[in-house]
């Protein structure tokens, strides 16, 4: 049997969110957000490294990376 819980959020928002989500149930609409959320974040903050990080910078840690990679084995 599924659980399901009430979120209580201002009436405003729901319209909003309301109009977004259309004929989609809460569970997927939210889950759409929250990926789409969290995957731009993550793109955010690759593109911030790449402005911070030098050529040099990105190369090192490619050649630290396949270092790490031959040298790790499991016990």
């Amino acid at each position: 049997m599924r659980k399901y819980a009430t979120i209580s959020v201002l009436r405003e928002v729901k319209e909003l969110l309301e109009r977004e989500k259309k004929n989609r149930d809460w569970s997927g609409f939210l889950l759409e957000l929250y990926k789409e959320a969290k995957t731009s974040r993550a793109s955010r903050a690759f593109e911030e490294l790449r402005y911070l990080l030098s050529e040099e910078d990105l190369e090192g840690m490619l050649e630290s990376s396949k270092e790490f990679r031959r040298g790790f084995k499991l016990r």
